[in-house]
């Protein structure tokens, strides 16, 4: 017999879009769950700018998933009103890549901490990221445990004094910009939950990407973490300190006299610069679509935690095959040589095919 999944007509994406007389709001995407997360919170932020940005990519809500592992952001498929899964501590990519790899008809989102990705779950993301499935990673980054109250992370800065490290951490922090850049994810980007405009047009950057998908949201925690990040989301210390990318311009932070710029310096390196005093030819450029990721990761470099400059933006976004097309060109491949869909036994053929056992008494 053959098998129909009943899956609608795919768009160029591969994924079913709405019809050109049907549209949807913000209120489409909202659930009717209470949404549950300390006042002050920027999560709060993140779902609302969620919410107002789902509809703009004009798929049905039935073929968006959200999928995510533990942890305070980890509520946020019980917010949205698209299918979800509240799954196991940072194990969300691995159930996403088997999602995205068996189902290319949905558009597949992880929601995760830093605790959560980055710890327990940083083995699960980096093959995530190395494969190149196509998911789309947010990763929330407070510096902090926040849902078991205070415990120190994988980003916590050295010398951070919480709940597990009363004088201070002595681990050296994960960046997970960097750590994306090193696993070779073809996409990777930074924003803040403060800046919608910044933090919506990341993610529609990040949807509008075929491949893994890695955004950084810087995230406050009010409770346990307060003003992490404060130094640039101030209007006046955000101008000074963050470094826009925009590709092909040069990267640079501050205005008229007191503006800075990269430079690449006699060894090499990346360093930061009086753009008065600069020497044009050594000023970097931003390369967003270079094959080559080294560039990147130095511009990831340049962050520290006092925040004298911050490179904010796409990193990188590049091509090359995902790793769920090629599993299903090879399933293709195989139900193919055994005959074909329309062949009755097209399925047991490639069941029960090549090298098989059978156990009898």
């Amino acid at each position: 017999m053959s098998i129909d999944l009943g899956m609608p007509k795919l768009g160029t994406s591969g994924v079913p879009r709405l019809g050109d007389d049907e549209a949807q709001t913000k209120k489409d995407f909202t659930s009717d769950q209470e949404v549950r997360w300390c006042p002050g919170c920027g999560d709060y932020a993140i779902l609302a700018a969620m919410q107002g940005f789902l509809p703009d990519l004009g798929l049905r809500r039935e073929n968006i998933v959200f999928i995510s592992g533990i942890g305070c952001a980890a509520r946020f498929p019980y917010y949205l009103d698209t299918f979800g899964m509240h799954s196991i501590h940072g194990r969300a990519p691995a159930i996403a890549t088997g999602l995205a790899t068996s189902r290319e008809d949905l558009s597949v989102w992880v929601v995760t901490g830093d605790g959560d990705a980055l710890s327990i779950g940083g083995n699960h993301l980096i093959h995530a990221l190395r494969r190149n499935v196509n998911i789309k990673i947010l990763l929330f980054n407070n510096k902090i445990y926040g849902l078991t109250k205070g415990q120190y992370s994988p980003t916590s800065d050295v010398g951070a004094v919480t709940k597990s490290s009363p004088l201070g951490s002595v681990d050296q922090p994960f960046d997970p910009v960097s750590l994306a850049l090193g696993a070779e994810a073809s996409f990777v980007a930074r924003t803040m939950d403060s800046d919608r405009k910044h933090l919506t047009a990341t993610l529609r950057a990040a949807a509008e990407h075929r491949g893994s998908a890695l955004v950084e949201i810087y995230q406050n925690c009010p409770i346990f973490n307060d003003g992490a990040f404060q130094l640039v989301k101030d209007r006046d210390e955000a101008s000074a300190r963050i470094m826009q990318l925009v590709d092909g311009e040069p990267i640079r932070a501050g205005e008229g006299e007191t503006a800075r710029v990269v430079v690449r310096g006699p060894e090499g390196h990346l360093a930061v610069e009086p753009e008065a005093t600069a020497d044009p030819a050594r000023v970097v450029r931003h390369r967003v679509n270079d094959n080559d990721p080294s560039q990147a990761f130095a511009l990831s470099r340049l962050d520290d935690p006092s925040f004298a400059q911050l490179p904010m933006g796409v990193f990188r976004s590049v091509s090359r095959p995902t790793y769920d097309d090629g599993v299903r060109s090879q399933v293709a491949a195989a139900i193919d040589t055994a005959g074909g869909p329309a062949d009755d036994r097209a399925l047991e053929q490639l069941l029960h095919g090549h090298d098989t056992w059978t156990v009898s008494d």
